[in-house]
């Protein structure tokens, strides 16, 4: 992963520990409403990709022991990962593209209400993503990917190679130097040797990338409604980070259909794919999204584009917004010869998963102003939409000041609720020096790098030995954190 030039390293700074009254008078233990729901506490465990699902999609036995741990620490709100919203294959990440997932989906619901005492309210994160493929071998890309066009043959003429039959300059291409090849393949004929073949929101001239307006507002209604049947208590659309809504929003979306260019046309398919969504499941459901502050990349979204895109997004309806930052495509890390660009490589993946070795500003908040101007431009229009911000948000005074500023509304913390899914229930009943913080070392995220099973290294080698207890494929990591034992207790006792 791409780090800062800088260098510094930061430990964790969790501040001060709350006793018992003073989190009890806290804004980050006080209710909070969105759209017709309640939680009980501004507490949010964002959506987090733990490659526990099935290689088909279904709902597992370490699915559900994911979610019931995370559950058992009682945040306000949870958000199942992002699940795909296609009936198509996508590894071990769940799926609601067909009614055939609804009974795993029934149980992930239930398990959630029973771990939580009925106290969490749980939403799943709704995704669509386009093709990407992994980089190439170079001789296979040169005798089979690569399409040979008469752009080639002139190249190659002007350099005094002629008359050659296909074969011959697929042979030719593959002995040049990438030097030599840059005169002679386009901009994305070198991608995709390079980094592998990916499709764009852009490339109108595939007509199932054309046909993305007509298509995706009822592939996301039909899921929509799958989740409502399955006993979700709400959705949140994933128009965030390098998957097909975001790019839509994004500023290098050119598309000239009407769905690209100016602000108000980007906003176009995010708009009607949440309409045909709320058609779905009515008025009396929440429905919301999450969508980045800043694309983090050059000619991407500013923070201006972001509030413009909040105010549409709160004027139209939607129950909250949940705001992260970068994980872009176009500037990640090349692959290795068989692997795909992963978007949380470049520097804008660093935004999004700031680190401990980081620049002078540090890994904590680094989402904060952003979220807190967007918010304010939600306000100015006269909405009271509920805002979620997270990235590296990990102690009680930090999250606290946060909402007493008015800077967001709901406090996010996925790295922190990895390493410690009790943290904010310690924190609640006074007994936060208990907490276990996170390092940001980004030992989870090197894992999902991989697909392998996402664990903390503050704790997936804790009693393995224990009765019971998940591992991972080949038995070295426990799947969840140890049990405190203060979870099984009301907080009154």
């Amino acid at each position: 992963m791409w780090k800062p030039s800088e260098r510094i390293i930061y430990k964790p700074r969790p501040g001060s520990v709350p006793d018992r009254e003073t989190a009890r008078r806290a804004m980050l233990f006080s209710p909070v409403t969105i759209g017709p729901v309640t939680l009980r506490q501004r507490t949010w465990v964002p959506a987090m990709v733990p490659w526990r699902a099935s290689d088909d999609g279904w709902v597992t036995e370490d699915v559900l022991d994911w979610y019931g741990r995370f559950a058992k620490g009682r945040p306000g709100g949870l958000v199942v990962e992002a699940t795909g919203i296609r009936d198509v294959p996508s590894g071990p990440l769940l799926r609601i593209g067909d009614d055939r997932f609804l009974d795993g989906l029934c149980r992930l619901t239930d398990r959630v209400r029973k771990e939580s005492d009925g106290q969490t309210k749980l939403f799943i994160q709704l995704i669509d993503f386009l093709a990407i493929k992994r980089r190439p071998v170079r001789e296979k890309f040169f005798s089979r990917f690569l399409e040979i066009t008469d752009q080639h043959r002139k190249a190659l003429g002007s350099l005094g190679v002629l008359d050659l039959n296909d074969i011959q300059i697929r042979q030719h291409l593959l002995s040049l130097d990438d030097q030599e090849l840059d005169g002679i393949l386009n901009e994305r004929e070198l991608e995709s040797l390079r980094m592998g073949y990916r499709e764009r929101v852009t490339d109108t001239h595939l007509e199932h990338i054309a046909n993305l307006p007509q298509t995706l507002p009822e592939l996301f209604s039909s899921a929509a409604g799958r989740a409502r049947a399955a006993g979700f208590d709400g959705v949140e659309l994933h128009y965030a980070h390098a998957y097909t809504m975001a790019s839509f929003l994004s500023a290098r979306n050119t598309r000239n259909d009407g769905y690209g260019g100016s602000r108000e046309n980007r906003a176009r398919l995010p708009l009607e794919v949440y309409e045909a969504v709320r058609s779905t499941v009515g008025t009396d459901y929440v429905v919301g999204c999450r969508f980045l502050s800043e694309d983090c990349i050059g000619g991407g979204n500013s923070v201006e584009d972001s509030a413009y895109f909040g105010t549409a997004f709160a004027q139209a309806g939607m129950d909250f917004l949940s705001l992260s930052r970068g994980g872009r495509f176009e500037d990640a890390k090349q692959p290795g010869v068989g692997q795909a660009a992963y978007p949380y490589t470049g520097p804008s993946g660093y935004e999004c998963m700031p680190g401990h070795i980081s620049d002078s500003f540090g890994p904590f908040g680094r989402n904060i102003e952003p979220t807190a101007r967007i918010r304010a431009a939600i306000r100015a229009a006269g909405y009271q939409t509920p805002v979620v911000v997270a990235g590296g948000i990990h102690g009680f005074d930090q999250a606290e000041g946060i909402l007493r500023n008015g800077e967001a509304d709901i406090i996010g913390s996925a790295r922190q609720s990895l390493a410690d899914p009790d943290w904010f229930l310690k924190l609640s009943r006074g007994c936060g020096a208990q907490v276990r913080s996170c390092e940001y070392t980004n030992y989870c995220e090197g894992l999902d790098q991989k697909h392998k099973q996402v664990t903390c290294k503050l704790w997936d080698r804790q009693d393995l030995d224990e009765a019971g207890v998940p591992k991972s494929k080949d038995g070295k990591r426990r799947l969840v954190a140890p049990r405190w034992p203060d979870t099984d207790t009301s907080p009154d006792e």
